[in-house]
C-alpha cells in the first residue's frame, strides 16, 4: 500500500475509532488499542500505525489470498485492508464488541465474517484452512502461549504464514508508557516480543520483516512458516 493510500486508510479509521471513544467507557477500549491508534502525540501515533503499514505491505507481497483469519482482531483496524486482498476473512477475538462499536462507522464487506472466541475455539476450526494469519499485538495477551501457537499453526496451509508483532516491553518501551499515559499501564501483557519469538522458533521457521528501531527496538515484525520436512 502506497504513502497515499496508507495515509487515507488512517485518516478514515482513526476518525472513527475517535467518533467511538467519544461515546465510550473510558478505559472499556483500551485493550482493543484505541488509545494507541488516536493518540493526540504525533510520535506515539505515528509508530503505531507504522508497524501497520509494514505489515500490510508484507502481507500485500503474497496477495491474493484465499482465506485470511485475523487473530485478535481488536477494533477491526486492519480488517478494511485485509477484506481487499482475500476472498474470505474470518474476524477472530474473545472481546467483538470493540469492533462491533467501529462497525457502525466503518461496515463490514460480505467477505469477512465475525468469529466470537467465547462460543468457538481455534481447535474448532479446520485445520490447514487459512493462507495468512495475522496477529498483531495480540499474542503478549495469551494466557498458554504454546498451545495458542501450536493451534494457529496447525490453521495454516502449506506454505501459509502467521504475520506477528508485539512490544519489545525493554526499558525504553516502559518509559514510553509512562509517558503515553495511565492507558498504556501494559498491566494485561503476559510477555513480550522475544518470548513469542523463542517459542515459535521450536515449532516454526522464523522470517525477519522488521524492527522498530535500533539501538534500543520498541516493537519487532516477523512472520512464522512451517519448517520444512
Amino acid at each position: 500500500m502506497n504513502s497515499s493510500s496508507f495515509n487515507a486508510y488512517k485518516i478514515r479509521y482513526r476518525s472513527a475509532i475517535r467518533c467511538v471513544l467519544a461515546d465510550s467507557e473510558k478505559g472499556r477500549l483500551d485493550e482493543a488499542g484505541f488509545s494507541a491508534y488516536s493518540h493526540r502525540s504525533p510520535i506515539i501515533n505515528w509508530l503505531f500505525w507504522k508497524r501497520l503499514h509494514i505489515a500490510m505491505n508484507h502481507i500485500e507481497r503474497s496477495a491474493p489470498y484465499e482465506h485470511i483469519l485475523d487473530f485478535g482482531c481488536g477494533s477491526g483496524v486492519m480488517l478494511p485492508f485485509l477484506a481487499e486482498q482475500s476472498q474470505r476473512v474470518a474476524a477472530f477475538d474473545i472481546d467483538l464488541y470493540p469492533l462491533e462499536r467501529v462497525k457502525q462507522h466503518i461496515p463490514l464487506t460480505a467477505n469477512v465474517q465475525m468469529l466470537d472466541a467465547n462460543q468457538i475455539s481455534l481447535s474448532s476450526l479446520a485445520p490447514k484452512s487459512f493462507d495468512l494469519i495475522n496477529a498483531l499485538d495480540v499474542l503478549e495477551h495469551v494466557a498458554d502461549l504454546p498451545q495458542t501457537l501450536a493451534q494457529l499453526m496447525n490453521l495454516l496451509k502449506p506454505n501459509g504464514q502467521l504475520v506477528v508483532s508485539g512490544p519489545t516491553e525493554n526499558f525504553l518501551y516502559q518509559i514510553g508508557r509512562k509517558i503515553a499515559g495511565p492507558e498504556y499501564s501494559g498491566a494485561y501483557h503476559e510477555r513480550g516480543i522475544a518470548e513469542i519469538k523463542r517459542e515459535l522458533k521450536r515449532i516454526a521457521h522464523i522470517e525477519h520483516i522488521a524492527t522498530l528501531y535500533q539501538p534500543v527496538p520498541l516493537f519487532e515484525i516477523f512472520a512464522a512458516r512451517e519448517n520444512a520436512r
